[in-house]
């Protein structure tokens, strides 16, 4: 039987998620919660647990105090075979700096490569929302011989220009990646489509180790994964792309088997909740076979009194709906909502409370959030804004966590 390479996995958790403000402002973005009992690393760390690359390195930087306490919480393997999530924070090992990008996060970890002396490198970024058989990119990467691989799903070439692409020749062949381009190039088997960058990696980890330092030596960098060490390994010849919907997850639907979201901005993390609570999901929470993990709350199931009711929604443990109608919401553990009380398209995360009377609609509302009786929120959002609160481009309104909104 051939020997296993050995590989680590690097996830980049570092970022400090301006446009999710201000459900950042006390947490990393990838500590946010998603779908009612997990955060948005859960995704990326349960698809490298599924895919059995079980040692981790987290890197993080900004506000990582929730982002640790919750991967110390949850993500225990055995130690018996050397299996470890371990989050590591900026140690400024080269000077009195921060990381200056992605690149140079790892670069300012090569001692975490040292210690683990691996084949291969798994680069995957920490904040969106995707099923992936990793193992199976791996396989793509080794079987090219090339020393890197980027991930990459097809987009509506009308469409491309909001992300990083990959033009790629008929043999995957990276030729240049292009940063948000005006007129992006389409695919050689559907040039209605490109390739968008996915921000996931694998690395030949010799030559990743060689670029990281050509790439710190470098004034000109701006020590970027996608804009500055893949164009390194393109120059050279060096560098392809694995196509995502080439990627077979078990248990997968025929709607969810491309299912790939950033989450990035408030409009797009309620749109892609509004999908988990739509009657055919586009990605299913429920898959069996491929599991997202999280550390559950131990709580009572949900309950319903006085007429209490739910249509279309998630209602985690712990929820007690008193007397309120709720329809197409996703209610996080312990969420109380009182008589009358009116919970529309929206996303309450835990511990939070709608008074009696109250009308929540196309709101988020973070932990601990009280909304008086009475108080109606995603009504008229220019009163929204008036007391303060966030209203996003799409008009969606979120209220920030232990916020007792105000009446007026």
């Amino acid at each position: 039987m051939a020997t296993r390479p050995q590989i680590l996995s690097i996830v980049l958790a570092g970022g400090e998620g301006k446009r999710l403000m201000p459900l950042t402002a006390d947490r990393a973005k990838p500590a946010v919660p998603f779908g009612g009992t997990y955060r948005l690393i859960d995704f990326v760390l349960s698809n490298l647990a599924n895919s059995n690359l079980r040692q981790i390195a987290v890197l993080t930087q900004y506000k990582s105090h929730s982002l640790d306490r919750h991967i110390a919480q949850t993500w225990r393997f055995s130690t018996l075979f050397g299996n470890y999530v371990a989050p590591v924070p900026a140690q400024q090992r080269l000077g009195p700096r921060w990381y200056q990008g992605s690149a140079d996060a790892i670069f300012q970890s090569l001692n975490l490569v040292r210690d683990a002396d691996p084949d291969y490198i798994v680069v995957f970024g920490a904040d969106n929302i995707y099923r992936m058989d990793i193992e199976a990119m791996i396989d793509a990467h080794i079987d090219s011989g090339l020393d890197a691989t980027v991930a990459g799903i097809r987009v509506p070439r009308s469409e491309a220009s909001a992300f990083g692409i990959i033009d790629a020749a008929p043999d995957h062949k990276i030729r240049q990646f292009l940063e948000k381009p005006a007129d992006p190039p389409g695919l050689p088997d559907s040039p209605d489509e490109s390739y968008a960058s996915m921000g996931n990696y694998v690395f030949s980890a010799k030559a990743l180790v060689e670029a990281l330092r050509v790439d710190a030596e470098d004034p000109t960098s701006r020590h970027d994964m996608g804009g500055n060490l893949i164009p390194y390994f393109t120059d050279l010849g060096q560098a392809q792309v694995y196509d995502f919907a080439d990627n077979k997850v078990p248990g997968a639907t025929e709607k969810d088997i491309n299912y790939w979201r950033d989450v990035g901005t408030i409009d797009a993390f309620h749109e892609a909740h509004m999908d988990l609570v739509s009657v055919d999901p586009e990605f299913n929470l429920y898959n069996h076979e491929w599991p997202i993990w999280t550390n559950q709350v131990q709580a009572p199931g949900a309950k319903f009194v006085i007429r209490g009711r739910a249509e279309d929604s998630i209602v985690n443990a712990g929820c007690i709906i008193s007397g309120g109608e709720v329809d197409r919401t996703v209610l996080s553990p312990h969420v109380r909502v009182d008589k009358w009380a009116q919970v529309t398209d929206s996303v309450i995360m835990n511990k939070s409370r709608i008074g009696k009377n109250a009308v929540v609609r196309n709101a988020i509302l973070d932990k601990n959030v009280v909304v008086p009786d009475g108080v109606q929120i995603g009504v008229d959002p220019e009163h929204d804004r008036a007391r303060g609160l966030h209203v996003s481009e799409g008009g969606i309104v979120v209220v920030g966590k232990d916020v007792v909104v105000p009446r007026d």
